[in-house]
């Protein structure tokens, strides 16, 4: 169940703004095996010659009694869509992290420091080999919704969480109609491959629904992963401009 929540945070932020708005948010409520497990809220801010993206990540109901999920992501982006910085607090059950990433567009370096902030002690603290310009999770379909990758077709895109770094392959593969609180949509189903080793080491599959029209707005998100864990399917509720 916690797998479930936590993997939320990078596959909602994998689903953002297909442009540069003035300001852009997304609600969706999360599903996890056919019960009403949390709220997702993900935005879009200009912010100094770039964008500021938050997510936020809540859970509700029997989920939050029986683990409490409290995530909040902030990352700054610069005006070609490379990312600057990540800063994330996240609340999980008797967990409370603190995690900061710096990446370093010069020295192609990713710099990563996780604290536990209950025991007042580093967890993790690294240095990642990384691309010139690498893409994190808003940013990087960012990229994907500006791509316009039609059925049969694929690309890839370097990314970091600032532990890992990997050219993570994108695949455009049906068209179809996805049915949400906000009505129904004509969509393209996209794969992303971050799992498996390739970004995450977690075995597991994520998909993302796209309107099919120049928007591309994100209306469905799902992590599909092993059998003990199950599907976490997220329905976009609420959309603000």
């Amino acid at each position: 169940m916690r797998a479930c929540l936590l993997l939320c945070v990078p596959c909602i932020a994998l689903s953002l703004f297909a442009q540069a708005p003035a300001k852009e948010s997304f609600t969706y409520g999360v599903e996890w095996r056919l019960i009403r497990a949390g709220l997702a809220k993900v935005s879009l801010t200009p912010l100094n010659g770039g964008w500021q993206g938050d997510v936020h990540l809540e859970s509700s109901g029997l989920v939050s009694k029986l683990y409490r999920v409290e995530d909040n992501y902030a990352v700054t982006i610069d005006e070609q869509l490379c990312a600057r910085s990540i800063f994330m607090k996240a609340l999980e059950g008797k967990r409370e992290r603190e995690t900061k990433v710096t990446f370093d567009r010069v020295n192609s370096k990713a710099s990563y420091l996780e604290r536990d902030l209950l025991a007042n002690k580093t967890v993790l603290a690294k240095e990642t080999d990384t691309a010139g310009c690498v893409v994190e999770w808003v940013s990087g379909m960012y990229k994907v919704r500006t791509t316009k990758l039609e059925p049969g077709q694929s690309g890839t895109i370097p990314m970091s969480d600032g532990k890992r770094f990997a050219h993570v392959k994108v695949e455009a593969q049906e068209r179809e109609e996805v049915v949400t609180p906000l009505g129904k949509f004509k969509t393209i189903r996209y794969e992303v491959y971050m799992f498996d080793g390739a970004l995450i080491p977690r075995k597991a599959r994520a998909f993302i629904w796209l309107t099919d029209d120049a928007k591309k707005t994100p209306v469905q998100i799902r992590v599909r992963m092993q059998f003990l864990i199950g599907t976490i399917n997220l329905l976009l509720e609420k959309e603000e401009h």
